[in-house]
């Protein structure tokens, strides 16, 4: 079986470089694919080095290949074209991954020891805080969200919970699921691309799970389910206008495509609620209103206003 792994990245050669240095030592690996989003970093030249590289006893395990972008597609531009090459460069699993992730060394073994999965992958935890998860993590069946592993070990049965992961940190999806349901959605940017493929993985009987032993540490991002309406529900805010943008306009359409017009409905009173009382932000307000516009015209542009 041909496990290639896919990595994206813009702008973090340190973190690509220790993440690189992670994988050449996972002897499952066949091979790792290294999108480049068009960094200003030194990435791209960096990346090219690895061509000439005498592959011997310093990197017995697995072979590295770097492609460079001529513009950054965000994290769904760049999963979609580094899916692709996987595809046609024979793999049977893709294990994709951002650049600031670290799996643990036994993640892909532990991940490898599941059967029957389609589309599956491992806990996302706090590097700086290891017994907090940095993606809550909503049971499914259930409306309760989780944030510390103790109680999702507390909920996995079998070592694993079904019916959700946390793409694209370090998951694994067959080839078989891949030419069923295609390739991340470009268009998205960021945000929202990763959700869209596991809904739309779901909606063609994918088998989903997380595996509850297999890690990838990970940097905090910040509010994710910061709580609001008294805390009954919660709301993922994120400072960045981008991020919000892309998440606003992204998120209505994968509700409506998903699950309909009642619940993307309720996502837009939820983000008038938090940005009225929770945290008060006319301008929030205002650039939310612009994504959904965005989003029912069907234009994926908008967020090019917010790159440098």
């Amino acid at each position: 079986m041909r496990v290639t792994a896919v990595v994206v990245t813009f702008n973090r050669l340190e973190l690509l470089q220790r993440l690189l240095e992670r994988l050449e030592g996972v002897p499952a690996l066949t091979e790792v694919l290294v999108v480049d989003n068009a960094s200003t970093d030194g990435t791209g030249e960096w990346l090219a080095t690895l061509d000439d590289r005498d592959p011997g006893a310093e990197h017995p395990t697995v072979r590295v290949l770097g492609r460079t972008l001529v513009e950054n597609s965000g994290g769904a531009g760049g999963f979609h074209d580094g899916l692709a090459w996987a595809m046609e460069r024979g793999a049977d699993l893709a294990w994709l991954m951002d650049d600031d992730g670290l799996p643990d060394p036994d993640c892909l073994d532990l991940l490898l020891e599941q059967t029957g999965l389609d589309f599956w992958g491992p806990l996302v935890v706090d590097e700086a805080t290891p017994e907090r998860l940095v993606f809550p993590i909503r049971l499914p069946g259930s409306t309760r969200t989780v944030h510390r592993i103790a109680d999702v070990e507390a909920a996995a049965r079998d070592g694993r919970i079904d019916g959700i992961v946390i793409p694209f940190n370090g998951v694994l999806v067959t080839r078989e699921l891949v030419e069923r349901i295609g390739l991340p959605r470009a268009e998205y940017f960021i945000w929202g691309d990763d959700h869209e493929y596991r809904l739309r993985a779901e909606a063609a009987g994918a088998r989903i799970a997380t595996v509850v032993g297999a890690q990838v540490r990970h940097p905090a991002v910040g509010d994710l389910g910061t709580p609001m309406a008294f805390g009954r529900t919660t709301y993922n805010h994120s400072p960045s206008d981008l991020k919000h943008y892309c998440m606003a306009r992204n998120n209505l359409l994968n509700l409506r495509e998903y699950k309909g017009w009642p619940h993307a409905l309720a996502f837009v009173a939820k983000t008038m609620w938090f940005y009225t009382f929770t945290r008060p932000s006319p301008a929030r307000i205002a650039l939310s209103l612009r994504a959904w516009w965005a989003a029912l015209r069907g234009d994926f542009t908008g967020h090019r206003r917010f790159l440098a």
